[in-house]
């Protein structure tokens, strides 16, 4: 049984394909034959442990076709790279694309999976050489590497930083100047840009607001929500997950956050 699937005592996200997409997405699968706002993101957008994600809540507020194309842990190369989704973009009324952090796409240090963005596939030569005592088989998340990385040498991750950042810069800036139409860059996360990018840690880890002034010039609107303290504190309540996913949803923003982002969005989409 795959992770997107039913689990012991977890939610049902009914997977579905669009197209020839070969990204799973959170369902139940939604028409694509009239007016409809696309929603790009990792977890978040889609939900994870979340009954009722914020593209389902901004859809019962506006009355109008809301489809998520959030993928789970997925960064900006699921939807830089993926032709179909690309097709999706330019049929949308809007497309709102949340800002994910740049841990998790390929870039010239190293690689990741394809569609799961937080797998780390492999090192290049250049990291290598620069990271002579590490031996980087023993990885498989992108943010145990980087955090090991940091601990061995902070003045050599500096160049890892770089090259993360302006690599993001640039994917991003191709996504959005690739949409034909309408665009809303979504920043949510449980602390500012200014907070985020020296924490490595963070849901948005090493996006700067220097970054998103850098992409957001290209977006018809940028909407930043901070989650509050109130929904930070409510914890896990209304979340639905197993209890082997326990740990997992404490790190996930819950039902109140998803209410707050909805919020957020819903007057800049109307």
């Amino acid at each position: 049984m795959s992770i997107e699937s039913l689990g012991p005592g977890g939610l049902d996200y009914l997977p579905c394909r669009y197209g020839n997409s070969k990204v799973l997405f959170r369902g139940p699968r939604r028409p694509l034959d009239g007016p409809f706002i696309a929603f790009f993101g990792g977890s978040i957008t889609y939900g994870k442990f979340v009954p009722t994600p914020f593209p389902d809540l901004v859809e019962q507020s506006m009355g109008t076709t809301c489809v998520n194309f959030g993928s789970l842990n997925g960064g900006v190369d699921v939807f830089a790279t993926d032709p179909y989704l690309r097709k999706v973009s330019g049929l949308a009324q809007t497309t709102v694309i949340q800002i994910t952090s740049p841990r998790n796409m390929s870039n010239r240090f190293y690689r990741v999976h394809p569609r799961r963005n937080d797998r780390f596939v492999e090192a290049s030569s250049l990291l290598r050489a620069i990271y002579r005592e590490v031996d980087f088989a023993e990885f498989n998340f992108t943010n145990h590497m980087l955090n090991r990385l940091y601990l061995l040498s902070p003045e050599r991750f500096e160049a890892v930083v770089e090259e993360l950042q302006t690599a993001w810069v640039a994917r991003m800036r191709l996504v959005l100047s690739q949409i034909p139409g309408r665009t809303v860059l979504l920043w949510a996360g449980r602390q500012t840009p200014e907070g985020s990018a020296s924490d490595l840690d963070a849901d948005l880890a090493l996006v700067s607001r220097e970054m998103i002034e850098k992409v957001s010039e290209l977006a018809t609107k940028y909407v930043e929500t901070v989650i509050s303290d109130e929904a930070v504190q409510a914890g896990t309540e209304g979340m639905v997950f197993s209890e082997m996913d326990a740990p997992a949803a404490r790190t996930m923003p819950g039902p109140v956050a998803h209410h707050e982002i909805a919020q957020a969005l819903v007057p800049v989409l109307k």
